[in-house]
């Protein structure tokens, strides 16, 4: 038997805008939490013995700023919201352990829709 692909990937945007910048970042210099929250994350899969199928990533600008912290579950592109650790152990105990999307954390579906591929997008820009 083999290495066992991941089941889970839990990308956790980082993006810091630096001072002055008018839009919000998924982690501020003025928001201790926010820039604990992927240590945080890391550190709660480790300790739940999940490490080998659930892998965390750090990532750039999901573009839902507005929202963020905010963090990325695949499979099933499911975008949670206005993290916190309190949210992040629901999120590792009933979505990731137990199965089920902890939907009162789910970013609001006009703010999420479904996916376009880049040939359709192309298309809607005119090009």
């Amino acid at each position: 038997m083999g290495i066992p692909q991941p089941a889970f990937y839990m990308f956790k945007c980082e993006q810091s805008s630096p001072p002055g910048m008018p839009k919000p970042s998924c982690v501020s210099q003025h928001d201790p939490e926010s820039q604990q929250l992927f240590q945080y994350l890391s550190q709660k899969v480790m300790q739940e013995g999940i490490m080998g199928t659930v892998h965390t990533v750090r990532t750039a600008c999901l573009n839902r700023c507005t929202n963020g912290p905010v963090m990325l579950v695949e499979p099933g592109h499911i975008m949670y919201t206005a993290l916190t650790k309190e949210k992040i152990d629901r999120i590792i105990e009933e979505h990731i352990i137990g199965g089920n999307v902890v939907k009162e954390y789910v970013i609001e579906s006009e703010l999420w829709d479904e996916p376009i591929s880049p040939r359709d997008m192309k298309t809607q820009m005119g090009m």
